[in-house]
């Protein structure tokens, strides 16, 4: 049961990849780096408000069956790097794909 958080993570993610792949919007765009880029970036600066969080007191780890014991450090699991990153790399699929250019559809 405790692998269940971090598997349900990891199985999103991986639908935003097929998402990705299908529609080629950002890792499988020609614009690879650039979206990876932007995801790590905005990661990391959600793990320096994690972090400014934790140290004020404010966010803290409950106790879950559904999550890992381990921690990357106190207060901060594993799986908020994977929750992160699907934040992240969801907003960017989100983003791209509302902002692509419509195709015209003519009436025959």
């Amino acid at each position: 049961m405790e692998w269940l958080y971090l598997l349900g993570l990891s199985i999103g993610i991986a639908g935003l990849g097929l998402i990705d792949w299908r529609y080629k919007l950002a890792v499988f765009s020609s614009e690879r780096r650039r979206s990876l880029a932007t995801v790590a970036i905005v990661v990391g600066l959600f793990i320096v408000w994690d972090a400014l969080g934790i140290f004020l007191g404010i966010f803290f780890h409950g106790e879950s069956p559904y999550g890992l014991p381990f921690r990357l450090a106190p207060e901060f699991p594993i799986e908020e790097l994977f929750f992160l990153t699907l934040l992240c790399y969801n907003a960017l699929i989100v983003y791209l794909f509302a902002s692509r250019p419509k195709k015209k559809v003519s009436k025959s």
